[in-house]
């Protein structure tokens, strides 16, 4: 007799799966998170679909060698600076940030560089060839080492990786990828986590380093189960708002580096250009003799970087007064006025307050 389908409840943030539906999740706390899904037979899967390679092999550490071991520099300094000194070999790295902040065309300017002397291969489920073709043309990239591929099919994409043997691969983006042996839809909790573990399995294999674009839900966390996070070895952040020209580049997660460092960049008509002097960049164009400002200086990683602190208190016309904080924890704002009132003589119970961190 024929296996039935069944219907699951799971948890977008978390991945935790229930035979009923709850307003909160039992395992990670949040409300309104379970989606639901149908479950068909899971059909036996090819092992063709996941490469083996002689790392399977139990191996003692200390015969383990390293020497030749290399990093691929991006010829983006600031982006080898928070992957701990360019792309490893066989790793798998996860570039997510909003719409439009700049994810693909960072790995267009990447393709620019290595295809000089590597076989790049780039993944879209999102554009087609003549649109990747088009944007890459204003980057100006043109590379014959660049091969595109518009496909949605993770196990056919993996075949093509296995059959071409690139030295580099991207994936834009993991959420359009399918994987045909499950029934959720493209995108749903389901399918993200398991194309993403088909992805990983490859990487290691075959030692092909493979980076892939992943969007953010409205919280700004990356879309898809929270274990996504730890099936890859490095989580970078695109941070920055879209009105303005200037991109943080951050490490959340990086096992071969730092987790400190950023990179800063600024987004222009002709792509990512990087910013080697980021106190400069923000200061630039900074009022003198002006009140309610001063400079500080925050260290980011290995490096320090200097931002301006704008401060504001003026009479309020409420009958609570008003505190508002941008770049700044609202919370240490409201202790900061506390210990004033109470130990320096200030007093703000009647005041508005304002504190805006310029560019940082």
């Amino acid at each position: 007799m024929a296996s039935k389908s069944k219907t699951v409840f799971v948890c977008s943030q978390c991945g935790f799966e229930s035979a009923k539906w709850y307003g909160r999740c039992p395992s990670c706390g949040e409300w309104n998170c379970m989606n639901e899904e149908v479950r068909e037979p899971a059909a036996k899967t090819s092992s063709a679909h996941y490469p083996r390679s002689a790392s399977s092999v139990p191996v003692a550490i200390n015969e383990i060698d390293t020497t030749d071991e290399q990093r691929y520099h991006t010829g983006l300094s600031e982006l080898d600076r928070v992957l701990g000194g360019g792309i490893v070999r066989g790793s798998l790295v996860l570039i997510s940030g909003d719409p439009g902040i700049g994810k693909s065309t960072i790995l267009l300017q990447i393709c620019e560089y290595l295809g000089k002397t590597l076989q790049i291969l780039y993944v879209s489920g999102e554009e087609s060839r003549r649109q990747i073709k088009l944007r890459a043309s204003r980057l100006g990239v043109n590379s014959g080492n660049l091969y595109i591929l518009t496909e949605t099919d993770i196990q056919f994409v993996t075949e093509q990786i296995r059959e071409t043997k690139p030295d580099l691969v991207m994936i834009d983006s993991i959420q359009t990828m399918n994987h045909t042996d499950l029934n959720s839809s493209p995108g749903s909790v389901t399918q993200v986590r398991e194309c993403t573990n088909t992805v990983m399995r490859t990487a290691k294999a075959l030692d092909i380093p493979i980076l892939i674009v992943g969007h953010v839900n409205k919280d700004g966390a990356v879309a898809g189960p929270k274990v996504l996070e730890h099936i890859v070895d490095a989580v970078l952040y695109f941070e920055g708002d879209r009105q303005m020209s200037y991109r943080i580049l951050r490490a959340v997660k990086n096992r071969y580096g730092s987790t400190n460092e950023i990179g800063v960049f600024d987004m222009g008509e002709s792509g990512l250009t990087q910013v080697d002097n980021p106190s400069l960049a923000l200061l630039s164009g900074r009022p003198k003799n002006v009140s309610g400002t001063c400079v500080t200086c925050v260290m980011e990683g290995t490096r320090p970087i200097l931002a301006e602190v704008q401060g504001l208190a003026t009479t309020t016309g409420f009958g609570t007064p008003r505190r508002m904080s941008t770049g700044f924890d609202y919370n240490r704002m409201s202790l900061i006025l506390a210990v004033l009132e109470k130990r320096a003589g200030y007093y703000f119970s009647n005041l508005d307050a304002y504190v805006n961190i310029v560019g940082g």
